[in-house]
């Protein structure tokens, strides 16, 4: 419990170095994060029931056509399985341009801190001069910390981002092929 509350402190405290362009980058983080998270439990568990059940509808649909003595692909097939790959693909792909556009908001917050940060810089310099180093080396690390943060939220999206995209990919291309013509 002591070392939770230490890991608690030590992330308050580097967000209070950052500035508030922190607050910022850390709530586009938990959003990314929980984003990220219910995409890779729909990817990795809840679309292959959903698939087997357009399957199932499409095996019945097929079954139904024979029955009444139609061979061959009927001519709404091909609309049909159309219809059924672009529901996947939606299913598959939500929420993906939102992860994209947050993963992309990501550096730029880090430069939004790195500029008020070399402002807050520039106005010690203005009114103590250069004889402070502290008060500068206060405004050089509110500069680089928040660019640090952005580019390490933006890296770890991406790099999950990326993956879940090339699973969404192999699902879809392996869900149209199950989608044949008997």
């Amino acid at each position: 419990m002591i070392e939770i509350d230490n890991s608690i402190e030590l992330v308050s405290v580097f967000i209070r170095a950052g500035g508030v362009v922190m607050y910022a980058i850390a709530a586009v983080l938990v959003l990314l994060w929980l984003l990220i998270l219910e995409r890779t439990y729909f990817i990795w568990l809840s679309f292959n029931p959903l698939q087997q059940h357009w399957l199932a509808r499409w095996q019945q649909r097929q079954q139904l056509l024979e029955q009444q003595g139609k061979q061959g692909q009927h001519w709404q097939d091909p609309f049909i399985r159309q219809a059924m790959i672009g529901q996947a693909e939606l299913a598959l792909t939500r929420h993906f341009p939102l992860l994209s556009a947050l993963i992309k908001i990501c550096p730029l917050l880090g430069l939004l801190g790195t500029v008020s940060g070399m402002i807050q810089v520039f106005d010690v310099v203005a009114v103590h001069g250069t004889g402070n180093p502290k008060l500068l080396a206060s405004g050089i690390s509110m500069a680089t910390i928040p660019t640090l943060a952005g580019l390490v939220c933006a890296l770890s999206g991406l790099l999950v981002y990326s993956r879940l995209e090339r699973r969404s990919k192999v699902l879809l291309s392996r869900f149209s092929q199950q989608l044949v013509v008997n």
